[in-house]
């Protein structure tokens, strides 16, 4: 019963959520305009007689062995809310609409059509493994902030190739793969650069990872407001904190990998600009964590 109340309220909060980085500016890695919306303008509850937005699913995604075909194709025909063969088409958010053979966003309107470059139609399910440890000073002392009184916290940050921006090192679950390995596999290869070692040396990073992802929490489960969402695809995302205590992580070289560009240790704080809804994913640690925001 309180599992039911709790799923109900999470459903009722995420209906409040809008879009702040997937609305009026150009879609990304192209050069199409999303159709401009009010704020008041997002939910589909709220007809728009003249919305007709660009229709955009970028050609890099075209025969792809891990990309939806078109929703068109009559080859197509996805099980919708379902656990689809081993894709999984559920939305944490809920039950969505679909409207001539594309899925809604739950969240609303987004000024643009089509799947843009996300592969799946619907939610597209990632995870973000967020990394901490506590800032500390050359003497080995907790660094504590003048102002909150509290200690500050650090993570693994990494700066995304595409747009620059910092952001968390997650990435997408692959059909079958269990959220536990891919925020593994997503830290080794993003923040460890863990696909150019040899298969020896990846091993061995392997158990030392294992052991650092041994025990962490779940932070959030839902939606993304991501710059990449449209109408008929968006992004959902699995965060969980491991907080290395005992300075494991120090005996580990971060290494920019994959597609990241840079990674370092970033200490917390409340003016972080980070990509997509990572920092309101930071805040949430910074509570469990008691530390100074």
């Amino acid at each position: 019963m309180f599992f039911c109340v709790y799923i109900w309220l999470m459903f009722k909060k995420m209906l409040k959520m809008n879009h702040e980085k997937c609305v009026n500016q150009l879609y990304p890695r192209s050069k199409v305009q999303r159709f401009h919306l009010e704020p008041d303008q997002i939910s589909w509850e709220n007809p728009l007689k003249d919305y007709n937005p660009p229709d955009y699913t970028s050609e890099s995604l075209f025969n792809k062995p891990w990309a939806d075909k078109d929703s068109g194709d009559k080859s197509f025909a996805p099980r919708w809310n379902e656990k689809d063969g081993n894709v999984d088409r559920r939305s944490f958010i809920g039950y969505y609409q679909v409207v001539s053979g594309r899925p809604l966003n739950p969240i609303g309107r987004t000024g643009i059509q089509g799947r843009g470059v996300l592969g799946k139609w619907g939610p597209n399910h990632a995870a973000d493994p967020v990394v901490t440890r506590w800032a500390c000073t050359d003497g080995g002392d907790i660094k504590m902030d003048e102002t909150t009184r509290k200690r500050i916290l650090q993570f693994v940050a990494i700066q995304r190739g595409d747009t620059g921006e910092w952001a968390l090192p997650g990435g997408m679950v692959d059909p079958g793969e269990v959220v536990s390995e891919t925020l593994k596999r997503e830290f080794m290869e993003e923040a460890l650069n863990s696909l150019m070692l040899a298969e020896s040396d990846k091993d061995d990073l392997k158990k030392k990872i294992e052991l650092l992802f041994k025990h962490g929490d779940e932070v959030y489960r839902g939606y993304v407001d991501d710059p990449r969402n449209t109408d008929n695809s968006w992004m959902e995302t699995v965060a969980v904190n491991f907080h290395d205590d005992i300075g494991d992580l120090t005996l580990l070289e971060l290494k920019a990998g994959d597609d990241a560009i840079n990674v370092r240790w970033v200490d917390i704080n409340r003016d972080l600009k980070l990509y997509a809804s990572h920092s309101s994913i930071i805040e949430k640690v910074v509570k469990l964590r008691d530390a100074s925001w």
